[in-house]
């Protein structure tokens, strides 16, 4: 899995065989599943803290730093599973998609998560109370570099999502929401 941190970042993967080097492209979109503790469930208090962190460590933390959407799925009732009730359909969750993609490359040329620093500070910027908000969410829940700036790129995602010019401190809250093991790793780490 570590293998994959760097096209992660880069979007591209090089091989190299004797003396010749190539790069090729590889942008892609991954999508993993995993459970957040040996016995599938974090909180059924049938594995202690330090199993589940044991358990968890066997993925890095720069792995799961180059993963911007983290959630975690709550057990569902039996209610819930058995409901017939209409869910937003793929084709209007398209609509809203294809509505953002525009905004960004309009605004920047590319989606926001190939944003580098330079320009993640022109067209992602913070007000002071939202940088001052993020700055204790990031103490609080010890995020990397790497992780804070997903956080920011994710927020500004959320945003155009919604329409919004600035990114507000609800994207941001929302934002945060999408990084579960880190959160996870923080709740453990206080026994």
């Amino acid at each position: 899995m570590d293998s994959l941190r760097e096209p992660m970042e880069t979007g591209t993967v090089t091989i190299s065989r004797a003396a010749r080097q190539m790069e090729f492209p590889a942008q892609f979109q991954l999508i993993a599943a995993l459970n957040p503790s040996p016995t599938g469930c974090h909180n059924d208090k049938r594995a202690t803290p330090d199993q589940v962190m044991r358990y968890l460590s066997r993925v890095s933390g720069p792995f799961i730093d180059r993963i911007d959407l983290q959630i975690e799925l709550p057990r569902l009732s039996s209610n819930q599973l058995q409901s017939t009730e209409p869910e937003e359909s793929s084709a209007q969750v398209r609509a809203r998609v294809e509505v953002a993609y525009d905004i960004q490359l309009n605004r920047q040329g590319k989606v926001n998560a190939r944003l580098n620093n330079k320009e993640m500070s022109k067209f992602c910027e913070l007000a002071p109370a939202e940088l001052q908000f993020l700055a204790k969410a990031s103490e609080k829940l010890s995020l990397s570099p790497r992780s804070y700036h997903r956080v920011i790129k994710v927020a500004r995602t959320i945003s155009d999502l919604k329409g919004n010019k600035n990114i507000g401190l609800a994207e941001l809250k929302e934002a945060l929401n999408y990084r579960a093991f880190e959160r996870l790793i923080s709740h453990l780490t206080q026994y």
